[in-house]
């Protein structure tokens, strides 16, 4: 992980203080990009402890095509519990957002829904984006249109949160398959070592689907950012030395929509303890 290092460092003391929509203020850059060959390990960070089963829940959920924040609860720890609470709790609390949702923890057309049942015009059906792409891998595997996205103009304001991480291509060439996802928005502390996990076990999970091996993951940023509020643990984060990269193992999962969380493991995984730091919303 020393390139998600080398960004840390490099938006610590190059970011232009920015003022954004939470109020917190960030420090930010504009069109960096991290590279990842998925054949030298998983790229879980390891300057601190990465939530993987709250990343393999988020994914397994956005393949599922959910909206429902407690069904998020319910694949992360077994149950719909409100006492439970996830990464997407406070945009489901959201003030700016209850009075829009039709149930409690109701999201709107968040990224689950988009992949799985993007809306056709005129209320003409709904494209299956995560089914197309496995097909169109498998029949057309060098084509140019492996995309999968969740930016739907027409949507964003039935959304609790419009999408960060907003597209993703997939390039398979030499029997390896790569994953290139830009990230509108990228929170640097707590955000992208989640979603750098989330994409790259994303990657792997097709890439098992369509029999191949992986190949790069490369996520290109717009705005990224650290807030104000995570500078002090950003510099603790940057002060550890980084562990060797962990192996991911899915050889329990038969199908990429039947997998669950405990089908996902991460082998040798060593990490330094947590650095906590509050969510802006």
């Amino acid at each position: 992980m020393k390139r998600y290092n080398e960004l840390v460092s490099k938006v610590l003391n190059e970011g232009a203080p920015s003022e954004d929509r939470t109020g917190v203020g960030t420090l930010s850059l504009f069109g960096e990009q991290l590279r990842f060959d998925l054949n030298e390990g998983f790229p879980a960070v390891t300057t601190k402890k990465l939530a993987w089963r709250a990343v393999v829940a988020e994914l397994i959920w956005f393949m599922e095509g959910s909206n429902d924040e407690r069904r998020l609860a319910e694949i992360q720890f077994g149950t719909r519990d409100p006492a439970k609470k996830t990464i997407w709790s406070a945009n489901a609390d959201a003030d700016y957002w209850k009075d829009k949702a039709r149930f409690p923890g109701d999201l709107g057309s968040v990224y689950g829904v988009q992949w799985r049942k993007w809306q056709k015009p005129r209320n003409n059906g709904a494209v299956d984006q995560l089914t197309n792409l496995i097909t169109g891998l498998k029949r057309d595997p060098t084509g140019r249109r492996h995309i999968i996205s969740a930016w739907n103009p027409g949507e964003l304001d039935r959304m609790a949160l419009p999408p960060c991480h907003l597209m993703a291509q997939f390039y398979l060439r030499d029997n390896r398959l790569s994953c290139h996802m830009y990230q509108r928005s990228a929170d640097l502390f707590l955000g992208v070592p989640f979603n750098i996990a989330s994409y790259a076990l994303f990657t792997h999970l097709i890439a098992k689907e369509i029999g191949t091996g992986v190949g790069d993951l490369i996520i290109s940023f717009g705005d990224v950012h650290i807030y104000t509020n995570h500078i002090e643990q950003c510099r603790e984060q940057l002060s550890r030395e980084p562990y060797p990269l962990c192996q991911l193992d899915i050889t329990q999962v038969a199908g990429i929509t039947t997998a669950t969380v405990d089908q996902c493991l991460l082998v040798d995984y060593q990490s330094h303890p947590t650095i906590s730091a509050p969510m802006a919303v």
